[in-house]
C-alpha cells in the first residue's frame, strides 16, 4: 500500500473549508440543509429537466412528425419507442463511463449526447433523419436516468437524502411541465418549423450545465473508491454541516470501499476491481449475499412496476386519449397536456418535503392504492363511451379531472420514491452498475407499453387497457408492502436493513 500523509498545509487547507462553510466542530448536525450540497443537486438536476422536456414534447411532436413527414401509426410507435430502446445501452454505458470516469464527467458527456440529438432531430428532412436524431437523444436520456439520481444521493448526508435526491425527479416534472408548454405554443407556428423549434431547445441548457459542472465537486464516494480519500475529505467538508459529520461520513465510506476505517492518509492505493466496478455485475447476479439478492429484486421490482403500471403511456399518449373523449381541437388537446405537467409539478413539490417525513414506503403503498382507484374509473368511464351511441359531455371532464389525479397519485409517491430507493439502497460497489441494471429494465418495460399500446387498446379497447392498468397496479401495492423502510439510513447502512425480514403490512420504519 503507497500513502502521502496529511501535511500542516493541508491540514490548516481543510480548517479554512470548514470555516467557509460554516461547520460546526461539534456534534453531528445542526439541523440546516446545507448550501453547497443543495446548490450541487441542482445543478445536476438539470439533466433531469432536459430528460423530462424531451419526453414530454414528444407527446406534442409526434402528433406534427406524423403530418409534416407522412407517416402512419406504425411508424410514430416506433418512433415513440426508439427513444427508450436506445436509453437501454445509454444506461450501461453511464454506469461503467460513472464508475471510470467518475460522475461529473458522465454528466457532461450526457450534456453532450443531448445536444447533438437534438440538433440532428431538429434538422431531420426525412423519417431515416429524424429517427437518427431521436436514437441518440435516446442514448443521453440513459446517461440522465442513471447519473442524477446516482450524484443527488452520493452528495446528499442521509437526514436530507430523500429531499435531495427527489429533486431530479421534481426536475423531470418541470422539464415535462415545459415540454407540453412548448407543445401549446409552438404549435401555432408553420407545420415544419413548430415541431423543429421544440427539439432543438434542449441544446441551450445542456451547453449551461457543462459550465456548471466544470465548478461542482465530485462525488465524495467515488472519491474514496479511486483511493482519493484526502480530496473527499475536502468535498465532505463541503457538503456536511459539521466536521464531525464530515469524518463519519467519510469514515463510514472507507469501511463499505474496504479502507481502514482509522486511516488518516490522503492517498490510498485500492484494487483496480474496487476503481473500475469490475466484476460487479458478476457478483451482483450469481454471487450475491442474501440481503443484496433482496435489494437487487426490490430495485429492479419498484422499477418495472413504476413503467407496466402505465403512467407512461399517460403521459406520452395524453393527447390521444383526451381525443377519444371528444375533444378534436390540437390546440385544447395541447392545452390539456400542459395540466398534466402543472400536476406532476405541484404534486412533486410536495413529495420532496414528504420523503423524508413519512418515509418511502408509505408513499409507495398510498400511491399504488390511488392508481388502482383512478384506472378503474378510467376504465368504467371509457367502456361506457365505448358501448353508448350519445355524444355525452360529462366523459370530457371526468376523464381529464381523473387523469390528473391519477397523475398526482403517481407523483406523490411511486414516481419519486422509486429513483430515490433504488439510488440508495445498493452499496458502494454495485452502485453504480446496479442503478444501470434498474434502469434498463425501466426502460425495457417503457418501451413494451409505448410500443404496444395504441395496439393493445385497438384489441381490447381503452377501457379495457385501463382495467389491465388497474390490476397490475394492484400486484404493484402488494409488492411494496414487503419493501423494508431506508428513511433515515446511511447509504452504507443498506444491507443490514435488507438482512431484516419486513412483514407484509409492517408500515414502520425499519430500525
Amino acid at each position: 500500500m503507497t500513502a502521502t500523509a496529511t501535511t500542516g498545509e493541508e491540514k490548516n487547507t481543510l480548517e479554512q473549508l470548514s470555516m467557509e462553510n460554516g461547520i460546526i466542530e461539534n456534534g453531528n448536525s445542526d439541523g440546516r440543509l446545507n448550501k453547497y450540497a443543495f446548490a450541487s443537486v441542482m445543478a445536476a438536476s438539470i439533466i433531469s429537466t432536459v430528460f423530462g422536456y424531451v419526453i414530454a414534447v414528444m407527446s406534442g411532436v409526434l402528433v406534427f412528425i406524423k403530418e409534416d413527414l407522412q407517416i402512419n401509426d406504425l411508424q410514430v410507435q416506433l418512433l415513440a419507442g426508439m427513444l427508450h430502446v436506445c436509453a437501454l445501452p445509454g444506461c450501461m454505458a453511464a454506469g461503467r463511463t460513472s464508475d471510470y470516469k467518475g460522475r461529473r464527467v458522465t454528466i457532461i458527456l450526457s450534456c453532450i449526447i443531448f445536444a447533438l440529438g437534438s440538433i440532428l432531430m431538429a434538422y431531420g428532412p426525412s423519417y431515416l433523419i429524424v429517427m437518427t436524431g431521436n436514437c441518440i437523444l435516446g442514448v443521453a436520456v440513459g446517461f440522465a436516468l442513471i447519473i442524477a439520481p446516482l450524484y443527488s444521493a452520493e452528495i446528499s448526508p442521509p437526514s436530507y437524502r430523500g429531499f435531495l435526491t427527489s429533486l431530479p425527479e421534481l426536475s423531470i416534472n418541470i422539464g415535462l411541465l415545459f415540454g407540453y408548454v412548448s407543445n401549446f405554443f409552438f404549435e401555432k407556428l408553420s407545420l415544419k418549423l413548430g415541431w423543429r423549434i421544440m427539439v432543438v431547445l434542449p441544446v441551450l441548457p445542456s451547453l449551461c450545465l457543462i459550465i456548471l459542472m466544470l465548478k461542482l465537486v465530485e462525488s465524495p464516494r467515488w472519491l474514496v473508491m479511486q483511493g482519493r480519500v484526502g480530496k473527499a475529505r475536502k468535498v465532505l467538508l463541503l457538503i456536511s454541516n459539521t466536521r464531525e459529520e464530515a469524518e463519519q461520513r467519510l469514515k463510514e465510506i472507507k469501511g463499505d470501499v474496504g479502507i481502514n476505517e482509522n486511516c488518516i492518509q490522503d492517498i490510498v492505493e485500492v484494487p483496480k476491481k474496487t476503481r473500475s466496478g469490475a466484476g460487479a455485475l458478476k457478483e451482483l447476479f450469481c454471487k450475491p449475499s442474501p440481503p443484496v439478492r433482496r435489494i437487487l429484486i426490490a430495485a429492479i421490482g419498484v422499477h418495472a412496476f413504476l413503467q407496466i403500471g402505465g403512467i407512461g403511456a399517460i403521459l406520452l399518449y395524453g393527447p390521444r386519449i383526451f381525443e377519444r373523449t371528444g375533444i378534436t381541437n390540437k390546440s385544447k388537446l395541447m392545452l390539456t397536456t400542459v395540466g398534466i405537467g402543472a400536476t406532476k409539478v405541484i404534486f412533486s413539490f410536495v413529495s420532496i418535503f414528504v420523503l423524508d417525513k413519512v418515509g418511502r414506503r408509505v408513499l409507495f403503498v398510498v400511491s399504488a392504492g390511488g392508481m388502482v382507484v383512478t384506472f378503474l374509473g378510467l376504465g368504467i368511464c371509457m367502456t361506457i363511451m365505448e358501448y353508448s351511441s350519445e355524444n355525452a359531455v360529462w366523459p370530457i371532464s371526468f376523464t381529464i379531472v381523473v387523469i390528473y389525479i391519477l397523475v398526482g397519485f403517481m407523483t406523490i409517491g411511486i414516481g419519486p420514491a422509486t429513483w430515490v430507493y433504488s439510488a440508495e439502497i445498493f452499496p458502494l460497489r454495485f452502485r453504480a452498475q446496479g442503478l444501470a441494471v434498474c434502469v434498463t429494465v425501466n426502460r425495457i418495460t417503457n418501451v413494451i407499453v409505448l410500443t404496444s399500446f395504441i395496439s393493445v387498446y385497438k384489441k381490447i379497447t381503452m377501457g379495457g387497457t385501463f382495467f389491465l392498468f388497474a390490476a397490475i397496479n394492484v400486484l404493484a401495492f402488494w409488492f411494496y408492502c414487503t419493501l423494508p423502510e431506508t428513511k433515515g439510513r446511511s447509504l452504507e447502512d443498506m444491507e443490514t436493513v435488507f438482512g431484516k425480514k419486513i412483514p407484509v403490512g409492517d408500515t414502520n420504519e425499519a430500525p
